[in-house]
């Protein structure tokens, strides 16, 4: 399988280098993107079943499908993984709250009675307290075979920090973290705390211009929060918690510009802006994904960790209804809202180890000195992917 794998990347690079296909370096490069991923999440999708007659079949399909609909499929295979992880979340935490607020009510009415103690009393409730994050990771793990932690990094550099890690093992296309934060459009560049002086270390942008900026979420929290993307700059445990850039935090946002939703903060795969780039001679394990989650799947919001900056108003007037909204199946005659987001997808099989992402930093004259292009070629035809 992996020989399939290489054999069909090395096709990929030399359909890109065919003067045919001479068109916008930054388009041609998501072209091909979108052409691994859908070859990734497609042998994923087969499951444990899958032989190598359904390998050769994706890449014969891969050669011959159009963009747009390899971008369709890819879409639709990471929907139907996040879907998944969003069930499992569900089964953890509200079957979990649902019988905690059982039990608690039940207990209050009990000890409401004159025989109860006040020990008794505070030892129900120290039993009944909500799952805490490294719970719910675990329990998440227990489910899916895999969550991430957060712990320092094994690339050997003084400046590496903090990395994240797969706990557990995944499959070739496996989606294995959100990037959270707050979602800016290009009409909202100057809004993002950092980018214009370049002092933030959390953001990374998706093909389309739209920039995330993950370092309000630091290492997440305890339970569902309304998250506008100001009041965890005051949680002393995301400032603990954040790795490279933690001494240049940004200024609160405006809240009148940003959204109010609540999101899980619990959420274990939530930690994608925790990646290293790989050290020299080590190639990358993830890859970025743009992912456009549905507005429409209410019961799955709550999971996505990302709220979008700004008016809509204002995102349509400038770049049109391509801001917020996208086709996101084959049978969909009109679009629906969505919210731009961006995951990581495995690269290969992974077990209890480090996840790297490239970077894919374009300009040479800024890059900092830990900095080993995977591919400089690559560098050159993208806009940073990312500003860590």
């Amino acid at each position: 399988m992996a020989f399939l794998f290489q054999k069909f990347q090395e096709a990929v690079r030399t359909l890109t280098k065919n003067p045919m296909f001479s068109r916008d370096p930054q388009q041609l490069q998501l072209e091909a993107d979108i052409n691994c991923l859908f070859l990734y999440t497609s042998y994923k999708l087969l499951g444990e079943n899958a032989n190598e007659a359904d390998a050769e079949e994706i890449i014969k399909i891969a050669s011959k499908a159009s963009f747009v609909d390899q971008r369709r499929q890819v879409q639709e295979n990471v929907h139907s993984q996040i879907k998944a992880f969003c069930t499992c979340m569900n089964e953890i935490l509200v079957s979990k709250e649902k019988m905690v607020n059982g039990r608690l009510e039940l207990s209050q009415r009990a000890n409401s009675s004159p025989l109860r103690g006040g020990h008794s009393s505070a030892k129900a409730a120290s039993k009944q307290r909500p799952l805490s994050q490294s719970e719910v990771s675990q329990k998440l793990k227990d489910q899916l075979g895999y969550t991430l932690n957060v712990k320092p990094s094994q690339i050997p550099h003084k400046d590496s920090g903090k990395g994240l890690f797969l706990d557990g093992a995944v499959d070739v296309g496996a989606v294995l973290a959100f990037y959270p934060g707050v979602i800016y459009s290009p009409s909202y560049y100057n809004q993002i705390p950092g980018y214009l002086d370049e002092q933030n270390s959390y953001l990374i942008t998706r093909y389309d211009g739209t920039v995330i900026d993950a370092q309000p979420w630091g290492c997440g929290g305890d339970g569902p929060e309304r998250f506008n993307g100001r009041k965890m700059f005051e949680n002393k445990h995301d400032n603990e918690g954040a790795h490279k850039g933690s001494d240049r935090m940004s200024k609160p946002l405006e809240g009148s510009q940003v959204d109010d939703d609540v999101v899980e903060r619990r959420n274990p795969l939530a930690l994608a802006h925790f990646s290293n780039h790989p050290p020299k001679g080590i190639l990358p394990n993830v890859m970025i994904c743009p992912y456009d989650f549905p507005l429409t799947e209410k019961n799955m919001r709550i999971y996505i960790p990302n709220i979008l900056f700004g008016n809509e108003e204002v995102n349509l007037k400038r770049f049109g209804s391509s801001w917020l909204k996208s086709v996101v199946s084959k049978n969909s005659e009109s679009d629906v809202p969505t919210l731009k987001a961006v995951v990581l997808v495995a690269t290969r099989t992974l077990q209890d180890e480090e996840l790297l992402l490239n970077y894919r930093l374009s300009n040479s004259k800024q890059r900092p000195e830990w900095y080993a292009p995977v591919d400089e070629e690559e560098d050159m035809n993208l806009k940073d992917e990312s500003g860590q």
